[in-house]
């Protein structure tokens, strides 16, 4: 065995090689993207980036089905996207283990709602294991595949940002993999009528059966310190009991969400007199306890909004807060924004000119929500801004109004676009799609998509093209253009608005950060010609400034996109050669 500082992510990818995982499928999503990444460096395992969630997770049980370990990996919300097989499979079965990873993102670091995973264990019924650091993540893994073949279920593995990317020890040890499991031909596993009534009886069984699990496994600890207070808690909650209160207090720590135990509660209840329930989101433990009668503090103390803390704990739970560093108020916030020559850039400036209604979509490219582009009007879910802007043009055919467009990045097109546009063609409204093709999928990390050319390992692979692809699904306007031109991209633009039938753009230029990608010589600016009037500082690109009443540029941080170029009138800034 050797001991290795490991990040959470990482410590789940040598889980599963330890285990014996042979087949892993995913869709990439923060916090849960480097799980199957780090997975990827182990020739052992086949890992692949799915279109999406829903089909990662049917590669996955397929490959179970043929009677090997598998998994999966996506975030909270990549969770809905997958709900639909994860059910059935619940009431199905397995061939051999299957383990589910789903990260939450408390605090909505990088996610556009706070839901609670949770509850997909409590309606699919089927177990959920919680890590509360890298050690757990990596046991906890190899306990989900005995819980799963055991008891002929999936399981969920639930990580939270703070323990995803949090880094402590744990001890690595040799792979062994489980012998190939072969596949028997079983008409039961055919889920209609009467087989689903069966299976939901076995479900429930089975339910039951993790229960007396919950009450004996090792993953529920009961720390018993002498105290009167007790906390029951899990995952990141753990570690703030642990750090501001140490071995003074009892605490209950659950490393199974799902189902919860019942005894051992009980148990703990009556060691203590005043017992808190520590956990991020929603009350489920919460209302769990006083399912039992047990008088437990929660939510009516501790918020049911954002990421918990130890000051935050220290606060509600009447300690003294350590002083903090007093904060400058006079320094302006420096919100995100897209990168110096970000190619989807000049595409949202055009439409904020045009003052367009943009239905937008889940990527980097949200920013272009954002000051002083202030482009985009609302995101709801990957691929909503196909599907959305068809519903919102049938409401507004009537007023004969033409502004609204919507924009969508190439890997979320290929994840939930298709059949949106799909439903824009078969229909026929006169909606306008523009497909921001970069080249990669670029807010989780640069990972490879179907519309590449690469698969994960960045070996050749098959290549959606994007513009067959639209013609086939019934568009006869597909357009490209090169986002670097506004002029075109203008023009561009406003006859797909003004054509009567349904029409694609897509705007094709690199991402900046691909490595590899050649970029001009930085813009020299002439000071002498520059008048003040700021219109350069109108595309919001962070390596264009104003110093003095003059334009200024980043050397560091231009590309010589020339896209500013465009905006002024005077020539102050010029290209040079390298």
């Amino acid at each position: 065995m050797n001991k290795e500082l490991m990040l959470g992510n990482k410590a789940l990818a040598r889980g599963l090689y330890e285990a014996g995982c042979s087949v892993i499928s995913s869709y990439p999503g923060t916090p849960s993207t480097e799980i199957t990444e780090e997975a990827a460096k182990y020739n052992e395992i086949y890992c692949e980036w799915a279109p999406n969630e829903k089909v990662a997770l049917e590669v996955a049980h397929g490959a179970t089905l043929g009677g090997v370990r598998a998994a999966c990996a996506m975030k909270h919300v990549g969770l809905n996207v997958a709900a639909d097989p994860l059910f059935t499979i619940s009431y199905q079965g397995l061939n051999a283990g299957l383990v589910i990873f789903v990260a939450d993102d408390p605090g909505m670091h990088s996610s556009q709602n706070e839901q609670d995973s949770r509850h997909y264990a409590i309606a699919a019924k089927i177990p959920m294991l919680e890590p509360s650091d890298s050690a757990e993540a990596l046991a906890f893994v190899k306990i989900a595949y005995q819980i799963s073949e055991t008891y002929n279920t999936p399981v969920l593995v639930r990580m939270c940002t703070r323990i995803a990317h949090s880094q402590s020890i744990v001890e690595t040890s040799d792979r062994v993999v489980p012998p190939q499991v072969p596949y028997v031909k079983d008409p039961g596993k055919v889920m209609m009528t009467k087989n689903s009534r069966d299976a939901h009886v076995r479900v429930e069984k089975r339910t039951e059966a993790l229960r007396a699990f919950a009450e004996k496994t090792d993953i529920n600890v009961l720390e018993d310190n002498g105290s009167d207070t007790g906390f029951i808690t899990s995952s990141t909650s753990y570690q703030y009991v642990k750090e501001v209160f140490g071995d003074s207090v009892n605490v209950l720590k659950l490393g199974m969400a799902f189902p919860l135990p019942v005894e051992k509660i009980k148990l703990f209840a009556k060691k203590c007199k005043k017992i808190y329930v520590l956990e991020e989101l929603d009350p489920i433990v919460e209302q769990h306890c006083k399912s039992l009668g047990v008088k437990v503090t929660g939510k009516e103390l501790f918020p049911v909004c954002g990421e918990f803390s130890q000051n935050l704990l220290r606060l509600k739970t009447g300690m003294a807060v350590p002083e903090r560093v007093s904060e400058r108020t006079d320094v302006p916030m420096r919100p995100p924004v897209m990168c110096a020559g970000c190619p989807h850039r000049g595409i949202f400036y055009v439409l904020s000119k045009l003052k367009c209604m943009v239905y937008g979509d889940i990527g980097c490219y949200t920013l272009g929500a954002v000051a002083p582009l202030n482009a985009m009007d609302l995101n709801v879910c990957m691929g909503a801004s196909c599907s959305g802007l068809h519903g919102f043009n049938l409401a507004m055919k009537q007023a004969g109004e033409k502004h609204a467009v919507g924009v969508i990045g190439d890997s979320t097109f290929i994840h939930s676009g298709i059949t949106g546009i799909t439903d824009i063609a078969y229909n026929m409204t006169n909606s306008t799609v523009i497909i921001l093709d970069n080249s990669i999928t670029g807010m989780t990390g640069h990972q490879q998509n179907p519309a590449t050319g690469k698969n994960l390992r960045g070996e050749p692979a098959g290549k959606v093209d994007l513009e067959a692809l639209c013609r086939a699904v019934g568009f006869n306007r597909v357009t490209v253009i090169d986002p670097y031109d506004l002029k075109t991209v203008e023009r561009v633009i406003k006859e797909e608005l003004e054509a009567e039938e349904p029409s694609i753009i897509i705007s094709r230029r690199p991402c900046v950060m691909i490595k590899g990608t050649v970029h001009k010589a930085p813009l020299v600016p002439d000071r002498d010609k520059c008048t003040g009037c700021k219109m350069c500082m109108k595309i919001g690109c962070p390596a264009v400034s104003v110093r003095n009443d003059k334009v200024s540029i980043d050397s560091t941080l231009c590309i010589g996109c020339g896209v500013c170029t465009q905006m002024c009138r005077f020539g102050a800034l010029t290209e040079v050669d390298r």
